[in-house]
């Protein structure tokens, strides 16, 4: 396993982590997640990606019964949560980025997930409807309390964020450490022009998700639309409508025919096209099945085969190379 730090932070991070959405509590049974938490970390990974929202509590309640059991040093692994959608409740001050809402999802997620402090916090999304200031001193008292570690956000514009570092540095408060955007060959704006300015300002690490774009960088939606995937879940029509499009299905095609030119499987190649982005700090990785996990891990050993060339090659593939206007 590679580790890198965590954008300027002293924090390391392996550079393969394992996160739980739409599994843990809702798609795959408590023991295939133990199997998933074990592997991974017997392989290095450290860092295990979590939320509120994600079977509205559940999954923390699962990772946190996981990592009680397995008794692993405390110093050895990371653990992350994040606020802004609730678990659930939908009353005012249920959700959000409030003072009020921050601190009871906080202590929310550390009695589900059994832990005494959070490493990353996430805020979730933007509030528009909460003051930036009022958030950034929020993260800051539960850092002062050792309840959290480093906070970060996920889906936050570049302006959004270098806002809330100017709170910080105006009150001498810690800003964002890290930001949580989805990142793949099909997505890839924010990542490589977006926040390439912040990167050097601020030095912001990044923990980015769904590197196979929810299942399509694979050969599995490539003939006939297969049951048991996330996409067939009850609820997830949005994702499938927004991501398995014909158009996306023609690339991944050609993407996979040039994975196994190389020798290698697409999602290998797709999740080491990520790590081959510097700005990366980690890249989490879903599974629903250990054979799943256990090739993606694997990803490491594609690195070499992607020389300029074949970069070059996946480039005339996604013809979406973002540019600067």
């Amino acid at each position: 396993m590679e580790y890198r730090r965590l954008g300027t932070s002293g924090l390391q991070v392996s550079a393969l982590s394992l996160g739980s959405w739409l599994t843990f509590g809702k798609q795959i049974a408590d023991d295939t997640a133990e199997e998933l938490m074990t592997l991974a970390y017997e392989r290095g990974v450290n860092f295990f990606d979590n939320a509120e929202i994600y079977a509205r509590g559940q999954s923390e309640i699962v990772m946190g019964q996981i990592l009680k059991k397995m008794n692993w040093p405390r110093s050895s692994w990371l653990v992350s949560s994040k606020v802004f959608f609730g678990d659930g409740g939908k009353l005012p001050n249920q959700t959000g980025l409030s003072r009020k809402h921050i601190f009871e999802a906080c202590h929310a997620s550390l009695r589900r997930l059994q832990v005494e402090y959070i490493d990353l916090y996430f805020c979730h999304r933007p509030d528009q409807n909460t003051p930036v200031e009022e958030t950034v001193w929020a993260m800051n008292h539960l850092i002062a309390q050792g309840k959290i570690l480093y906070w970060g956000t996920s889906e936050w514009s570049a302006q959004e964020i270098m806002e809330a570092h100017m709170v910080a540095r105006q009150h001498h408060l810690i800003g964002p450490v890290m930001e949580q955007p989805q990142y793949n060959m099909f997505v890839r704006d924010k990542v490589e022009l977006e926040f390439l300015q912040i990167y050097k300002t601020v030095g912001l690490g990044t923990t980015i998700w769904s590197p196979l774009f929810s299942g399509i960088l694979t050969d599995k939606y490539l003939s006939k639309f297969p049951e048991g995937t996330r996409l067939s879940i009850e609820g997830m029509d949005w994702l499938k409508e927004r991501n398995l499009l014909p158009s996306h299905i023609d690339k991944v095609r050609e993407l996979n025919k040039l994975a196994l030119d190389l020798g290698t499987s697409l999602p290998k190649m797709a999740i080491a096209w990520c790590l081959h982005n510097p700005h990366v700090s980690t890249t989490i990785l879903g599974a629903s099945r250990k054979e799943q996990l256990a090739e993606t891990l694997n990803a490491f050993d594609v690195a070499p085969l992607l020389t300029a060339e074949v970069l070059v090659r996946i480039e005339a593939i996604l013809e979406n190379k973002p540019v600067a206007v």
